[in-house]
């Protein structure tokens, strides 16, 4: 474990966590509540994920009936910004566009202590329209503007250097040979590979290369219970936690409100979801900031059912608010339970 570096809230520990690295989509989050039948009126996949030109996102707003927020997003940008906000280390790298969108998400990203590597691009930073239910889903349409130019030649070998762990989001499968030459890089540099599934629509048009990814490069696989179906076929959850667990050190099953399965080294460990007070109002970035505790606690050595109470803390708090930032109030929640494990850990 790679240990150099300062850490924003205190340790009774001196050795600081793990670098994470992220790497993934630069993008904008807009998230917009409506129905159902709104969701059928624009042709959005109910829980899933479509690319779109940036007219259609515009076109969908302006039928849409609320005003809508706006923060930085990116599946793999949530989840070091969340690893960032519980005290560990992180970089994100991704491109932007060169205009005032693409100044706000370097911005938020150094606001929230991440290391941002960053390639520009004149193609405008992309961005993410969500389309929020009453039953709390969200379903996507995808403009990835400049975030879709990043080539695999500007992935270069020290944008890994001090990398304990190196977080790849699923939606870069459909860049191949970006996708394969980062993972080559970090397991050069050592780092493990963790890489979430994204979405089920994503395993389901790029099965055969995430088979070969997961086989040559992965370490620890992330996946909700649709995406685990469209990986292994399986509707049973210890089923397609075993599926997900062949040949890698880690397997994470997400089941929403009954908690998370874990997989590894022949152990099955039950992770109960977490409870508390407020209701689930929308699921954005919830399995991005499982991963978050999850992955914190990974880098930070802790055992993996803390790891797994870690994740569903995280998890739990950005159901509470509509988008992917969890408030301050809940982080410093989170961080407490952070610092009674690492108290225990010292004793």
């Amino acid at each position: 474990m790679h240990t150099t570096g300062d850490t924003p809230y205190p340790r009774p520990e001196t050795a600081a966590p793990g670098l994470l690295v992220g790497v993934g989509s630069a993008l904008v989050d807009i998230l917009a509540h409506e129905d159902d039948a709104f969701l059928n009126s624009v042709g959005a996949l109910k829980g899933g994920m479509v690319y779109v030109a940036p007219e259609q996102i515009e076109q969908t707003l302006a039928c849409s009936g609320g005003v809508p927020k706006v923060v930085p997003g990116g599946s793999a940008c949530n989840t070091v910004v969340g690893v960032s906000r519980l005290g560990g280390r992180a970089r994100f790298i991704g491109k932007r566009g060169n205009g005032a969108m693409g100044d706000y998400f370097e911005k938020a990203l150094r606001a929230h202590n991440v290391e941002p590597r960053l390639f520009r691009s004149n193609t405008p930073t992309g961005r993410v329209l969500s389309i929020i239910t009453p039953d709390a889903q969200r379903s996507m349409f995808t403009f990835l503007g400049a975030a879709a130019e990043t080539r695999a030649e500007e992935i270069a070998e020290e944008l890994f250097h001090g990398a304990s762990i190196v977080h790849v989001e699923g939606y870069l499968l459909f860049n191949p040979e970006l996708l394969r030459r980062a993972l080559r890089l970090a397991r050069a540099a050592g780092a493990r590979v963790s890489l979430d599934l994204a979405s089920f629509n994503v395993v389901q048009e790029a099965r055969e290369l995430l088979g070969e990814m997961v086989a040559e490069y992965v370490d620890i696989l992330l996946a909700n219970e649709d995406e685990a179906r469209a990986y292994s076929g399986e509707t049973e959850p210890l089923a397609a936690l075993a599926a997900l667990g062949r040949g890698v050190e880690i397997a994470v099953l997400k089941t929403g409100e009954r908690g998370s399965l874990i997989k590894s080294d022949g152990r099955v460990i039950a992770v109960p979801a977490a409870g508390g007070e407020g209701p689930v109002v929308d699921t954005t970035g919830a399995g991005d900031l499982w991963a978050s505790g999850f992955l914190y606690g990974l880098v930070s050595g802790y055992p993996l059912e803390r790891c797994g109470e870690l994740g569903s803390l995280c998890g739990y708090e950005v159901c509470k608010v509509v988008g992917a930032s969890i408030p301050d109030e809940a982080w410093r929640r989170i961080r407490e339970r952070v610092e009674r494990l690492d108290n225990d850990r010292a004793r």
